[in-house]
């Protein structure tokens, strides 16, 4: 369907859109790109991190010896 993206078609797709938006408005909309992808990158690492194993490690329990209490109590 497509073929592949050459130099030259790099190149005209540059000046199209050097004509559209101009010299001026580049910079910002490049840096607005940025700043988009950078928070799209942590939010996504965020939920990544997240879906994985617990936060700390859990010990096997000894035969006869009771679990600890890791319920989170209300401090008063």
């Amino acid at each position: 369907m497509f073929k592949q993206i050459g130099p030259l078609e790099i190149v005209l797709i540059f000046i199209l859109v050097m004509v559209l938006f101009g010299a001026k408005r580049l910079p910002d909309a490049a840096r607005g790109l940025g700043r988009s992808l950078r928070i799209f990158k942590a939010e996504t690492k965020g939920l990544h991190d997240t879906d994985g194993a617990p936060d700390a490690p859990v010990a096997p329990a000894v035969a006869g010896e009771a679990a600890p209490d890791t319920t989170p109590r209300a401090q008063a």
